[in-house]
């Protein structure tokens, strides 16, 4: 038996309380990337002039940081496509794709830029001492940096208080991975122009450019960390990973609570989008229902289900026999 949704009750992706979870997600990658933008200029005259490794490194970052949200503002967009017969359960999965090409850029572009120009500094140990200008630009990227930042951790913290989580499991489980995107990202950017900063100072107290050259590093340890994290995120959802184990145990319940489900011996879910699931499930029907029973009961599981959980886009029952009070329970994600 399939349940499938009418077209216009789509769900957003997040309760009725708030901005729509992608247009909010939209307006955080924007100001991330135009904030980015300004900044890499920045970095790179202030490198250019001051000679840093580390500057140069941060300006690396930064180019790459933008570049990284464009592909996530694709990603929002591509992912965000209704379904048409081709791809019938819509093109949600297309969105980690993306999101997996900025975090494979952020580790070329970024990373490795980073570490191999930190190298070289060290080895060379050439710097021409404009520390000044150096400062200047780390301090207002500083500032853009942290603004950005503070918009992507309201939305977490929004979203998180939605879900009745903490900030650092919402962070974990969410399958929005634009906005983990850039939260992490702003992050290792602010941390990383500390490093930069600490680097300049040391290089400038000692007259030795092995600071500068090891700032340089460790900013290129700092965004193969985040590269590595979110890639693995990613590559998670495009296989097709279920819902957290909270949620699941939940639709077990309310599935079992229909008054002629006996049990749910197999329950299945799967994130097909950052705003779509998919919940299919073998359901046990108590003998004795007739058939427009079963299939009241099937319409008063969807009203329950996408009444408690508007992402779930698609349930698919199964009318299976079973073992009555024996469900699965515990399934889905946990961690």
């Amino acid at each position: 038996m399939t349940i499938a949704p009418e077209p216009e009750t789509a769900p957003t992706g997040l309760p009725d309380t708030g901005p729509p979870a992608e247009t909010e997600s939209v307006g955080t990658v924007v100001l991330a990337g135009a904030a980015n933008l300004v900044i890499a200029v920045a970095k790179l005259v202030a490198g250019m002039l001051s000679g840093s490794a580390a500057m140069l490194s941060e300006a690396a970052h930064s180019f790459a940081d933008t570049v990284t949200e464009v592909f996530l503002y694709v990603a929002l967009r591509r992912g965000g496509k209704p379904a048409d017969e081709e791809h019938p359960f819509g093109y949600g999965k297309e969105s980690y794709v993306w999101a997996f090409i900025a975090a494979l850029f952020t580790f070329v572009g970024g990373a490795g830029f980073s570490v191999y120009h930190g190298v070289a500094t060290i080895l060379s140990g050439e710097h021409s001492g404009h520390y000044l200008v150096a400062y200047a630009v780390l301090a207002v990227s500083f500032l853009a940096e942290g603004t950005s930042f503070l918009k992507a951790r309201r939305q977490v913290r929004d979203e998180s208080r939605r879900w009745k989580v903490s900030s650092a499991r919402f962070l974990r489980l969410t399958p929005d991975t634009t906005v983990k995107a850039v939260y992490f990202e702003d992050a290792a950017a602010l941390i990383g122009l500390l490093v930069a900063a600490a680097g300049l100072g040391l290089a400038q107290l000692t007259g030795s450019e092995v600071w500068d050259g090891l700032a340089s590093i460790v900013i290129g340890l700092l965004l193969l960390a985040v590269a590595f994290v979110l890639a693995r995120s990613n590559v998670s959802l495009l296989v097709g990973r279920a819902v957290p184990r909270k949620i699941h145990n939940q639709i077990a319940a309310d599935l079992r609570s229909i008054p002629v489900v006996t049990a749910v011996p197999t329950l299945l879910t799967m994130q097909i989008g950052p705003g779509d699931i998919l919940v299919a499930a073998k359901v046990d029907f108590d003998d004795n229902a007739q058939g427009r029973e079963i299939e009241a009961a099937s319409d008063e599981a969807e009203r329950r289900l996408r009444e408690r959980f508007p992402e779930i886009r698609y349930v698919f029952l199964d009318p299976t026999r079973g073992v009555p009070g024996r469900d699965h329970v515990d399934g889905g994600l946990d961690r």
